[in-house]
């Protein structure tokens, strides 16, 4: 299949630092590329592909300080893709909503796949404004919110097999809090439980802009309080290997409905089990009492640190190897741009009748 793929531009793709959308993006990209594909990758100046890259921006946009306002260069990408849709056998947006206004003549061979939150109440009249376009949710629960639409599948995210290694013997003795600080994500929670099981925990997490406040506020103070909680700052792909394959456990307490939560299975591929809060697609990600423990209070996480030893590391890596490769995201995507009522006949088999909206849009489900 020749397979547009169009990527927010706010970090290149692989992103050097934090970027779960763009990360996501380049690895099925990759993977795309290695299963045989023609894959092209709309995304910011700076990113690396084996496929075609069409660079839309000169850099990373929120790492050029110049730029204020990365409306325009959304713009220019679409229209790019635009010009070229004709190109593509399947195109699949990664970019929320934008390009809905010129989506009526590639609406047959278009998927969107939503990675944010979707409980804000400005997505539900516009989702019910466009029941027809395909969407691809990251995890069951990520759906509760919205209202009926063309759900062309859950694909859970993915990492390549071999980019975290596997640890069978941590050397730490610690806990860790990877991503980012801010209300949602409860490092403060992360704190509390570590304080209160008698373990290290070490936070490797960027502040946004946003968030400068709550830092200051609430998180530096505890970190100060606390000697044996230590804070690393933001930290790159060669530094995770490291960082979580030699912690006890990753620490998850978040209070938000989290679409999928990549730290969760980039924990799982080094074999370290999880800790998490029962929110969002926890549940679906963390299997309690197998590559971790899914708690429901901070007394309840506190206990799962004195029993987090009793887990097989083994087993946490291999049932990432079974459910979150790349390999498996790719093959899980490839199913829905083949059931996509616009595609070229060339893509169907000898033995399937002719498509009878031919690519007139999908039926809306529930």
């Amino acid at each position: 299949m020749n397979i547009a793929q169009i990527a927010p531009l706010t970090e290149c793709c692989p992103p050097l630092y934090y970027g779960g959308t763009e990360r996501i993006v380049s690895y099925l990209t990759e993977e795309l590329v290695r299963q045989g594909h023609e894959v092209t990758l709309f995304a910011s100046g700076g990113s690396q592909t084996r496929g075609e890259l069409v660079p839309c921006c000169e850099t990373a946009l929120r790492t050029d300080p110049k730029i204020h306002d990365p409306l325009p260069y959304l713009v220019l990408m679409l229209e790019e893709v635009r010009r070229r849709a004709d190109e593509f056998d399947a195109l699949h947006f990664h970019i929320e909503f934008l390009h809905y206004p010129l989506a009526a003549a590639f609406a047959g061979r278009m998927v969107t796949t939503l990675h944010g939150r979707l409980d804000l109440r400005e997505l539900r009249p516009f989702y019910s404004a466009f029941p027809h376009h395909p969407l691809v949710s990251i995890s069951d629960n990520q759906r509760g919110p919205m209202p009926p639409v063309n759900w062309a599948g859950t694909v859970h995210n993915g990492l390549p097999k071999d980019l975290l290694p596997f640890t069978a013997r941590p050397a730490g003795d610690y806990l860790a809090f990877l991503g980012r600080i801010s209300p949602e994500k409860r490092p403060d929670l992360a704190i509390e439980i570590a304080v209160r099981a008698g373990v290290p925990l070490k936070i490797a997490a960027k502040i946004d802009r946003v968030d400068i406040a709550y830092w200051d506020e609430v998180i530096a103070p505890m970190v100060a309080r606390h000697p044996d909680v230590e804070f690393l700052g933001e930290i790159g792909d060669s530094q995770k290997a490291g960082f979580l394959g030699n912690a006890r456990a990753l620490l998850f307490p978040i209070d938000w409905p989290e679409p999928f939560g990549l730290v969760m299975i980039e924990s799982m591929a080094c074999g370290t089990p999880i800790i998490a809060f029962r929110q969002g697609s926890v549940p679906e990600v963390v299997e309690h009492g197998v590559t971790g423990h899914v708690a429901t209070t901070v007394e309840e996480a506190v206990l799962a640190v004195s029993l987090i030893e009793k887990l097989d590391r083994a087993r946490v890596r291999a049932v990432f190897e079974e459910r979150h490769t790349a390999e498996r995201m790719a093959l899980d995507y490839l199913r829905i741009y083949r059931d996509l009522p616009g595609r070229r006949p060339a893509l169907r088999s000898p033995l399937e009748a002719p498509d009878p909206m031919n690519g007139s849009g999908l039926q809306a489900v529930a």
